[in-house]
């Protein structure tokens, strides 16, 4: 059974609302003026489920519904959040596309984190003194102590999270009739081999419940160290 156009339309539409929501009250500062927010596990969830390109169209509404609310940084901060949403979301969910196992999963996920740590450093160098009034000298000074860690502890909460969240969400989906059942992992997708569901329950894989409970660990410890807590 395929997808009627309404109810993939109207589940896109969710995502866009629970993104654009994750970003207005789900900021947490991380390290000087950086901060996190939860958007892009949202939209990488919609990639895994529908591919790259509801991931793309995800961040380009999302993006630009903050431009014209809660964004200060006008265009060249809108087309910030697409390339560092993209990058994470859309290199994940392509990979995962052609590679649908837990294997696939992490693999994207891994990939989209790196990718997006490298396209934000090379933006941050070329683009961020622009449109944040700073030399380009004071902002490559904060490469390396700020940036690059603030996108690995990012990109390392989306992926642990995702990891966390995907199975559920999918049930949920299916549950609500949004998403057809064939949806529901199987023929070696990432609930097939990463989870499980036992009298409608989801089961959680232990091995991939530790590594993303280690990572968000690993974040926080990171955090810590980066405000001189620890």
């Amino acid at each position: 059974m395929k997808m009627s156009k309404t109810k993939k339309l109207t589940t896109i539409g969710m995502l866009c609302a629970l993104s654009y929501a994750a970003v207005v009250i789900g900021r947490i500062p991380i390290v000087l003026f950086l901060k996190y927010d939860p958007k892009d596990v949202i939209i990488v969830i919609g990639g895994l489920i529908f591919g790259p390109l509801t991931a793309l169209a995800v961040t380009v509404i999302v993006a630009v519904a903050q431009m014209f609310t809660i964004s200060g940084t006008g265009l060249l901060g809108c087309l910030m959040n697409i390339v560092s949403s993209c990058s994470f979301a859309c290199t994940a969910s392509l990979i995962y596309k052609k590679r649908r196992k837990l294997s696939g999963a992490m693999l994207g996920l891994f990939s989209g984190l790196g990718c997006q740590a490298a396209v934000m450093m090379l933006w941050n160098y070329l683009i961020a003194p622009i449109y944040m009034g700073y030399p380009r000298e004071a902002i490559a000074a904060l490469l390396l102590p700020a940036f690059l860690p603030f996108n690995l502890i990012k990109g390392g909460l989306n992926t642990a999270i995702t990891l966390l969240l995907y199975k559920p969400v999918v049930v949920a989906l299916r549950r609500a009739n949004l998403i057809p059942s064939e949806i529901m992992p199987g023929g070696g997708e990432l609930g097939k081999h990463g989870f499980g569901e036992h009298n409608g329950r989801v089961r959680l894989n232990f091995g991939v419940a530790a590594a993303a409970l280690l990572i968000i660990v690993a974040c926080g410890l990171l955090i810590l160290f980066l405000n001189d807590v620890i």
